[in-house]
């Protein structure tokens, strides 16, 4: 009688456990799909509320992106306390680890900490054709941690901010006037004078020329097998 009774007990207790352990499970992993839900919601408003033409796109972006990290981390320390996990602990033994990860992740933040001074001082935005560390492409993204541009042949480059901020950069798209010069060599026999006509006639055919501005056609150089 008393081992058929120890066992209907430990079966219970057994039962029971597991429930809670079962519980416990769906209940991080309900918090967590939830809360990423939210956080891709919260960056898409965010964005949508910040689209307006007085308001950077750059900008737009970048506080999307920070507003759904956090609200994700948010989220997943308050998915570690329904298993059990107490968030002071979990803090505490963040902080003790804080020097070892961040020897580790310098790198990384020293990326996010670029990050923050290219949204601050904005030498490009979204959209600019830019030259970075010696990559040339539209800007398409700023992240985090890294910036994307997209090549003129539709290729994807990804530059850490790092590297974006320590390097020289070239907004081609910074002034809404530039100027496009063209390197044309001719025949050493041919005319100077009439070559030079021809190349202003050209010029003067692109619709899109500013008029105001003038043309020029001046000799640079001479190479081995032509006069440029």
């Amino acid at each position: 009688m008393d081992s058929f009774l120890a066992e209907d007990y430990l079966n219970a207790d057994t039962l029971s456990l597991v429930t809670d352990y079962l519980l416990s499970a769906v209940a991080f992993v309900g918090i967590l799909v939830i809360g990423r839900y939210i956080a891709k919601w919260l960056r898409n408003k965010i964005r949508d509320g910040l689209d307006s033409p007085g308001v950077d796109r750059t900008l737009t972006k970048f506080a999307g992106n920070f507003v759904y990290y956090a609200v994700f981390l948010l989220t997943i320390f308050a998915a570690l306390q329904t298993v059990g996990i107490q968030i002071a602990s979990f803090v505490a033994v963040l902080a003790a680890a804080g020097f070892a990860v961040g020897l580790a992740l310098q790198g990384t933040l020293a990326n996010f900490a670029a990050g923050i001074m290219l949204l601050i001082f904005r030498p490009f935005s979204i959209g600019d054709y830019v030259e970075i560390a010696g990559e040339a492409g539209f800007v398409k993204d700023l992240q985090l941690f890294f910036t994307c541009l997209r090549t003129r042949q539709n290729r994807l480059i990804v530059i850490p901010n790092g590297d974006v901020f320590g390097s020289t950069i070239e907004n081609i798209f910074a002034h809404d006037e530039i100027r496009v010069d063209c390197d044309v060599g001719t025949d050493y026999p041919a005319d100077i004078d009439q070559t030079r006509e021809v190349l202003l006639e050209a010029a003067r055919s692109v619709d899109d020329r500013l008029k105001d501005k003038g043309e020029q056609a001046a000799l640079v150089g001479l190479g081995d097998s032509s006069i440029n």
